[in-house]
């Protein structure tokens, strides 16, 4: 109760420097005074203005009749608007207190694919909403967003729990299975035949659609050798739009064949009753195999600091690296002058490590680098390096990617629910108090 009041009596100091007049000048002093804004809602130690309240109600009103949706009754709008704007406050208060903060260059990749979403450079949308008069107001919107979904997927997530036995039973339903098979994405030609054609005529468009095969094998593109196809009118070329389907959800005719393709690979003729078809997997995404090539990797790295600057840096391990040739043994180096933390234990040995799971500059180099020989100094965003691999090899993470993406959409499925009832839990513990 003191902790109300004391809220109640700082808001109060505050919405008294939030009560705005103004005195036209072409006016006596005495002349009347017209209130601006006005503060319509106490929430924790925020507030919402009556301007907040009447721009969002004026948005929303300004999209439904460019939809041309109905609205509700204007006092259920009310209503309904100002509710949200008390679980934004709630929620921006939150993320403020875990320090959820995002700086001008983030906002300003966010607004640059909202730019291209818009088929426009992100210069010509920022002028675009300058122009409205609401740029500043959008960058706004878009940090308070991203603040509150960053909060909402910590806050939520750390409530769900999904069990081995929960992953089991997902895994071995039909929900589960359809969800964790793979997509393809298939381009798709067919030389058409009628029921007037003669044998021989079907024997030739047999023979073309098989050329048509063979040239792709041969390494045409696909989409060159459909569109030769068809310019040459020799016999009529048509094609489907399958876009990414999964198996069962393309014709019978190619579902099982494409599941054993591999991408890139052409098929066909394959005979039915309108024609010759040829199919080719140009993507596949998805699935529970995985195959993951992974690198042996050991390396010691500095970082110029206040001690040392770029160029002693560099002398620095090109000196380290003169010793391990000469003998020394690495791991001895690496444990007594590596400044990365996370291997300087293990004598510099970053274990096993999935392609894909460097720092592209790094990886580029121990791509490079043949097995057992040490690197020449290269650098990456954290610092100098030298290196050396240890071995490669190919790893079946298939079972350990099924459940990890089995788990994921178990949370995927519960966050909704665990959301709502986190928000009635916020809202119920929150300090609201309107203000006539």
């Amino acid at each position: 109760m003191i902790y109300r009041e004391e809220t109640k009596r700082k808001i109060f100091s505050i919405g008294l420097s939030l009560i705005l007049w103004t005195t036209f000048s072409c006016m006596p002093a005495s002349a009347q005074r017209v209130l601006l804004d006005r503060i319509i809602a106490l929430v924790d130690e925020g507030v919402i203005l009556q301007s907040e309240l009447d721009t969002r109600i004026n948005d929303l009103q300004q999209a439904a009749a460019r939809d041309n949706r109905p609205l509700p009754a204007e006092d259920e709008i009310r209503d309904d608007v100002l509710e949200a704007l008390i679980m934004e406050n709630i929620q921006l208060q939150m993320a403020e207190q875990v320090s959820i903060r995002y700086d001008d260059d983030t906002i300003n990749r966010v607004l640059a694919n909202m730019a291209e979403n818009s088929n426009m450079s992100f210069d010509e949308y920022v002028t675009a909403l300058e122009n409205s008069g609401v740029y500043l107001q959008t960058r706004e919107q878009v940090r308070q967003q991203m603040m509150i979904q960053e909060l909402q997927r910590g806050m939520v997530n750390r409530r769900i729990t999904i069990t081995e036995q929960e992953i089991d039973n997902f895994l071995n339903s039909e929900m589960g299975r359809e969800v964790m098979s793979p997509d393809f994405f298939i381009d798709h030609m067919v030389v058409t035949i009628s029921g007037t054609d003669s044998n021989e005529i079907k024997q030739e468009k047999l023979r073309f659609a098989a050329n048509l095969v063979a040239k792709v094998e041969d390494g045409s593109n696909f989409l060159e050798v459909r569109a030769e196809a068809g310019e040459s009118s020799r016999y009529q070329i048509q094609s489907t739009d399958f876009g990414w389907r999964k198996a069962e959800q393309l014709p019978s005719l190619f579902s099982s064949i494409v599941i054993e393709m591999d991408e890139g690979e052409v098929a066909g003729p394959i005979e039915a009753g309108n024609g010759y078809h040829v199919i080719f997997l140009a993507g596949k995404r998805g699935g529970t195999e995985q195959i993951v090539k992974q690198t042996n990797i050991r390396h010691i790295m500095l970082s110029p600091n206040e001690i040392r600057n770029t160029e002693q840096t560099i002398a620095e391990i090109k000196e380290l690296r003169e010793r391990i040739l000469a003998g020394e043994d690495f791991a001895v180096i690496a444990r007594q002058h590596s400044d990365d933390a996370t291997s300087v234990v293990a004598g510099g040995d970053l274990d096993w490590v999935n392609e894909g799971g460097m720092p592209p500059e790094f990886e580029l180099v121990i791509q490079e680098l043949e097995e057992n020989v040490l690197s020449e100094p290269f650098e990456s965003t954290t610092g100098w390096h030298i290196a050396e691999v240890l071995g490669r090899r190919e790893t079946d993470l298939s079972q350990q990617y099924t459940r990890s993406q089995a788990a994921n959409s178990l949370r995927n499925r519960k966050f909704d629910l665990e959301l709502q009832n986190w928000m009635i839990e916020i809202r119920e513990k929150a300090f609201v108090e309107f203000v006539d």
